[in-house]
């Protein structure tokens, strides 16, 4: 019921009557009154005036299970939400959260980590109070081979996310990074267990600098924070929920096309470097040329010199202009 009244509140802007709360949810007074209670512990500033109501103060942003709650608005991408102070890494929680049962769409939230991850084993910092760390399992139908696009369809969620959250220019560096001006913001790792042919589930890992904060020396010409590009504040709830509801959107559409073709335009749009020379670390022998966008299955298109064009399915690819790379 908290997340509830939260939300009446936050959508009114004006004083909502303890009448119209205890009607609207079928409760007692007392039961709103006690809700109210809490939630001011929890940090809200909420005005209680006579004959009039309640009133939502504006505030620097409280974050945490109830203002997540309060906030999605999508179908399924985000329910339940599962909120946590403090975890080793939201993917791990999230692993063993859907091996006990958990539903697609269960979303893993963490204000901090103590172990959390990136690609290929590296070490993601993960401070309190600065940035979003998130986990949304998936439960998919797909054949395994379709599942590495799912990074793809977080990638431009995430992207958009930032743009719609933060007015911000972010864009996608094939496959799983985030950046603005050419310093990354964001990363994410998707993992799965698979049985054969059956994918029991996907569980995919977002992680986005948002507040201003001091990167370690080895990162720091390479990272960047939402709120320094910006110039103001972020909410880091709002900026969650937008990403799943553009998500939702997005992985609805992937599913049912089984592939990236119904927004590929739009994906191609966001590709960092695209029609920029790009170098690609290929196991079979590194090589230069011109990023032509991705396939409708999520490969990157790199045209050579010759004009033939390579399609790169995995591996390292670094863009003209960022991270260091000129």
């Amino acid at each position: 019921m908290k997340a509830k009244i939260l939300a009446l509140l936050r959508k009114r802007k004006d004083y909502v009557s303890g009448q119209e709360l205890c009607e609207s949810f079928g409760v007692s007074r007392t039961a709103v009154w006690k809700a109210i209670g809490q939630l001011k512990k929890e940090g809200y500033r909420i005005e209680a005036v006579k004959n009039r109501g309640y009133l939502l103060a504006p505030e620097e942003e409280v974050y945490g299970q109830h203002e997540l709650e309060s906030r999605m608005t999508t179908e399924w991408a985000g329910h339940p939400v599962c909120y946590y102070d403090q975890l080793a890494s939201t993917n791990l929680q999230a692993k063993l959260d859907a091996e006990n049962g958990a539903e697609q769409g269960a979303l893993i939230v963490a204000d901090m980590q103590t172990a959390g991850r990136g690609r290929r084993g590296r070490a993601w910092s993960s401070p309190a109070g600065r940035n979003v760390y998130f986990t949304l399992i998936l439960k998919p139908a797909f054949p395994v081979e379709t599942a590495s696009m799912v990074t793809l369809v977080m990638g431009l969620a995430v992207a958009e996310g930032i743009r719609e959250t933060c007015g911000l220019e972010a864009r996608i560096k094939w496959p799983n990074d985030i950046v603005i001006k050419g310093r990354k913001v964001c990363g994410m790792l998707a993992e799965m267990s698979t049985e054969r042919d059956f994918i029991h589930y996907i569980v995919m890992g977002v992680g986005i600098n948002v507040k201003r904060q001091e990167f370690a020396p080895e990162i720091a010409d390479m990272a960047t924070c939402l709120e320094r590009e910006r110039g103001k504040s972020v909410s880091r709830a709002e900026l969650i929920v937008n990403v799943l509801k553009l998500f939702e959107r997005y992985y609805d559409i992937f599913q049912k096309d089984g592939n990236l073709g119904g927004f590929l335009e739009t994906y191609n749009g966001l590709v960092a470097g695209k029609d920029k020379e790009v170098r690609v670390l290929d196991p079979k022998g590194e090589f230069q040329g011109v990023s032509r966008g991705i396939s409708s299955t999520g490969e990157l298109l790199v045209e050579r010199e010759d004009g033939t064009v390579e399609t790169v399915y995995a591996g390292e690819v670094s863009v003209r202009g960022i991270y260091g790379y000129v």
